[in-house]
């Protein structure tokens, strides 16, 4: 698979695997050994950066970490801390203490001694976020880190941390339906020299086509909670999936396929991390990077995404309140 390099040298695989899906937020855990065979075979399909966090409970981590195990100095690693006791629902926490807990915990469940690329997971109003910055600098010189980034930071949060450790790299929502970032998030990234990292980058499934009006999720999933998946926004959002659908149809890709295309195309520093527990999706996925959209591709895209409101929020008011903006 092709390489890109996010921020200050991280060399990464085009596509990523993000592994919250397996533990956290669509219905029941995946079975650790399964996990442990799909995360192999994104790195047999050339995959080589996973994504983790403390949030997604212990098991995430420790799942990532056995499956890596045998190559673990051919991949990179991310994590991330920023929630007290590790929990979301319990809020916030990022001070230097948590950092520095957090850190040694997810260095065990990983089964190694250096954590590749380590992210606040959520900006924390009650800790400085210079304070924060300085304490993953801190890290990094006891050489426990070796990167800094943030998740869902603003353009001041993100400037500030910036000025106290580089930044390697943003992970933020970003895709065909979420496009806030485009405003002001990627213009600072270019400016500063901060790679971005799109989680959802097929819409949390909508963009594959295979979610509709009538496609009920299991208990757990988080999208029974979310405004834009609610029914009249799913049958509003379907022209977006249909302009989609002509243009994989054109160049015999798959509608995930093109939606990843998108944004790979959009800059060489983005590297989106798409999730799945299926290994068919994951082999979809990974062929994304083939598909090259053409100049007319592109503008088709960008005059179809002109004329379509995306109906619906991408989140809830309580998980909105935790963006930093």
């Amino acid at each position: 698979m092709k390489k890109r390099t996010l921020g200050n040298g991280l060399e990464v695989s085009a596509i990523g695997l993000g592994c919250m899906g397996l533990t956290f937020g669509y219905g029941p855990a995946t079975d650790t050994s399964d996990a442990v065979a799909l995360i192999r075979a994104a790195y047999d399909k050339g995959v080589t950066f996973f994504d983790s966090a403390e949030a997604y409970g212990a098991a995430n981590e420790e799942m990532v970490g056995e499956a890596v195990q045998p190559f673990r100095d051919q991949v990179v690693v991310a994590t991330k801390f920023g929630f007290k006791n590790g929990r979301p629902k319990d809020g916030l926490d990022s001070s230097p203490a948590r950092i520095r807990l957090v850190a040694e915990q997810s260095l065990r469940r990983l089964r190694t001694d250096v954590i590749d690329l380590f992210y606040q997971h959520r900006v924390d109003p009650n800790v400085p976020i210079e304070d924060v910055a300085g304490t993953v600098k801190d890290l990094i010189a006891e050489g426990k880190v070796k990167h800094f980034g943030m998740s869902e930071a603003g353009v001041e949060m993100i400037s500030r941390a910036h000025a106290v450790q580089p930044l390697t790299a943003l992970q933020s929502e970003y895709s065909l339906w979420t496009r806030e970032p485009e405003e002001a998030i990627i213009p600072l990234l270019e400016k500063l020299g901060i790679g971005f990292v799109p989680f959802s980058p097929l819409g949390k499934g909508f963009l594959t086509g295979a979610i509709n009006e009538g496609t009920s999720f299991p208990e757990g999933d988080i999208r029974n909670t979310l405004p834009r998946f609610e029914a009249d926004a799913r049958t509003a959002n379907q022209a977006l999936v249909n302009v989609v659908g002509e243009i994989a149809d054109g160049r015999k890709a798959t509608r995930a396929q093109v939606a990843i295309a998108w944004l790979l195309a959009q800059k060489p520093w983005i590297v989106p991390i798409p999730g799945t527990t299926k290994l068919h999706r994951l082999e979809e996925n990974a062929g994304s990077v083939a598909v090259e959209l053409t100049a007319d591709d592109l503008s088709r895209i960008k005059e179809a995404l002109s004329k379509i409101e995306v109906v619906g929020s991408r989140y809830n008011a309580a998980q909105q309140a935790t963006i930093n903006r």
